[in-house]
C-alpha cells in the first residue's frame, strides 16, 4: 500500500515528553522514595472508633473467661485498667472532631498508647504465655500502612520492647482452681520471638504493599489528569466550529443594522462609524467562513482521521532538530483497505511520548511505521540509539521505573522518573492495545502498539 516518509527532528524538552511529571507528581515520588507515605490517611474518628472495638472485644472475652469458663484472674485491676483507657478514649472523642486528620507523631501517641494499654492487660493475663499476645501487632501494622517510615520505626522499636519485656515480667495466666499452668522460660522466650518477627514481618509486608498501592494510585492520578488535558485540547476544534455556526446570525444583524444606519446617517461621524461597523463585521464574518468552509474536514480533523494524518501529527512536533532524521511510513497487505479511526487523545499523546524519548536517544534516526492487515492496525516507533537497560526492559510500563540507561545516553541529558512509559501504556491500553516493548538489532528501541481493527477504526464501531 501507499507509504509517505517525512523528515524531521525533535524539540529537545517538549511538554508531553515521556517520563515528565507535574512538581506534585515529583514530590509525591520524592516522599515514597525517601520512605514516606502518604499523610492525611489517618483520621482521629477511625483510632477512637477502632479502640472502642478492642476495648467491647476485651471486656467480652473477660466476661466470658469468669463467668463460662470460670478462669481465676485479677478481673479488678483489669477491668479498672480497661475503664481507665475507655475514659481516656471518651475523652479524646469529645475533645478531637472526629474527621481531624492526625499529626505523624500524634498518631504515634495513640498508638503507642494502645500497645501499652494491651501490654499492661496482657502484664495481668499472662504475658507472652497469652495466645492474644498477638493483638500487640495490630496498631504497628496500622501504621504500617498509614505512617511514614520514622513513626513506624518507633512503635515497632515499642513492640519489640514490650514483647521481650512481658516474657519475664507477668502475673500468672488465666486458668481454673487447682488447673494452674506453669510455662517455662524458654517458651515464654520463644513466644516473644514468634510476636517480634510478627511485628517485623507482618509490618514489612503491609507497609511495602501500601507503598507500592500509593505509588500506583499516584501515577493513575497523573495519568488521568495527562488524559482530561488531551481531551480538553482536542475538544478545542470543535468548539470553534460551533462557535463559528453560532456567531454567524449575530454578526449578519450587526451587519444590517449598521447599513441601515450608513445610509440615512444624522451626522457624518455616525456614517463613519455604522462603515467602520459594517468593515469590522465582514472581517469576522471571513474569519468564521474559513472555519466552516469545508464542514466535512472539520469533522475528520476533530473526530476522525486516517494512518497518515495519525503519524503525521505525531511527528509533527518534531520539525526543527536537525541532528536526528524522523522518518514515518504508512504500509498495507495488499488488497486492504486502509482504515480511518478515531481521533483518539490518548493514542495522540502516547505515540507523542514514545516519539519523543526516541529522538532523545536516537544516534541519527527514528523511524515511525504504521501497518494495517484484515486483522488489526499496529504502530511502531523504532529508534537506533542504546536501547533499553537489560535491567529494566521487563519492567517497562510499570510506574516510576526508569526506562533507559541515564542521563549519559540522553539527547537532553534528562533523567525520567518512570512514570512516562506507563502513563503511555495505560492509556494505549485503555483503547485496547496490545503495547510490547524490546530491543532491536542490532541496537536501539522498540515500542509496539496493536488493535484489532474493530477496537480503533471507525467503520467497525459506527
Amino acid at each position: 500500500m501507499a507509504s509517505q516518509p517525512k523528515l524531521a527532528s525533535s524539540r529537545p524538552a517538549a511538554s508531553s515528553g515521556l517520563d515528565r511529571q507535574s512538581p506534585a507528581a515529583a514530590q509525591g515520588e520524592l516522599a515514597w522514595s525517601s520512605g514516606g507515605t502518604q499523610r492525611g490517611r489517618l483520621r482521629m474518628r477511625n483510632l477512637i472508633t477502632l479502640r472502642w472495638m478492642v476495648l467491647a472485644g476485651e471486656v467480652g472475652i473477660l466476661g466470658v473467661l469468669g463467668v463460662v469458663f470460670n478462669f481465676q484472674a485479677p478481673y479488678a485491676m483489669c477491668f479498672a485498667l480497661i475503664g481507665a483507657s475507655a475514659w481516656i478514649n471518651l475523652l479524646t472523642a469529645v475533645a478531637s472532631p472526629g474527621q481531624r486528620v492526625t499529626g505523624e507523631w500524634e498518631a504515634v501517641a495513640q498508638l503507642g498508647f494502645d500497645i501499652l494499654h494491651t501490654a499492661g492487660l496482657l502484664y495481668l493475663t499472662g504475658g507472652m504465655g497469652n495466645p492474644f499476645s498477638l493483638m500487640l501487632i495490630a496498631p504497628i501494622t496500622l501504621a504500617a500502612a498509614t505512617l511514614p517510615l520514622a513513626p513506624v520505626a518507633v512503635l515497632a522499636t515499642l513492640g519489640i520492647l514490650v514483647s521481650g519485656a512481658l516474657a519475664v515480667l507477668h502475673m500468672p495466666l488465666p486458668a481454673r482452681a487447682g488447673m494452674e499452668v506453669a510455662l517455662s522460660s524458654n517458651y515464654l522466650l520463644a513466644a516473644a520471638a514468634a510476636n517480634i518477627s510478627g511485628i517485623l514481618l507482618i509490618g514489612g509486608y503491609v507497609r511495602q504493599s501500601a507503598v507500592e498501592s500509593a505509588r500506583m494510585a499516584l501515577a493513575l492520578d497523573v495519568t488521568q489528569a495527562v488524559l482530561s488535558r488531551e481531551q480538553r485540547l482536542s475538544a478545542l476544534g470543535a468548539l470553534a466550529a460551533a462557535a463559528a455556526h453560532e456567531l454567524g446570525t449575530p454578526l449578519a444583524t450587526i451587519a444590517i443594522v449598521a447599513k441601515e444606519m450608513s445610509r440615512d446617517p444624522p451626522t457624518p461621524g455616525v456614517k463613519e462609524d455604522a462603515e467602520l461597523l459594517m468593515a469590522q463585521a465582514e472581517r469576522c464574518r471571513e474569519i468564521l467562513r474559513r472555519l466552516t468552509e469545508t464542514p466535512d474536514a472539520t469533522d475528520e480533523v476533530h473526530e476522525r482521521m486516517s494512518l497518515l494524518q495519525l503519524v503525521h501529527e505525531v511527528i509533527e512536533p518534531h520539525a526543527d532538530q536537525k541532528d536526528v532524521r524522523v522518518e514515518a511510513i504508512v504500509t498495507g497487505a495488499p488488497g486492504v483497505s486502509a482504515p480511518d479511526i478515531w481521533r483518539m487523545p490518548e493514542v495522540l499523546h502516547a505515540l507523542t511520548s514514545f516519539v519523543e524519548n526516541a529522538v532523545d536517544f536516537a544516534t541519527s534516526e527514528v523511524l515511525i511505521t504504521a501497518r494495517f492487515d484484515a486483522q488489526g492496525v499496529s504502530m511502531e516507533v523504532r529508534d537506533d540509539g542504546p536501547g533499553f537497560s537489560p535491567e529494566v526492559l521487563a519492567k517497562l510500563g510499570e510506574p516510576y521505573v526508569t526506562t533507559r540507561p541515564g542521563a549519559e545516553g540522553s539527547r537532553t541529558g534528562h533523567v525520567g522518573m518512570g512514570l512516562g512509559f506507563f502513563i503511555a501504556k495505560t492509556l494505549l491500553e485503555r483503547t485496547g492495545a496490545r503495547v510490547t516493548f524490546q530491543n532491536g538489532r542490532p541496537r536501539g528501541a522498540v515500542v509496539q502498539a496493536r488493535w484489532a481493527r474493530s477496537q480503533i477504526e471507525v467503520g467497525a464501531q459506527a
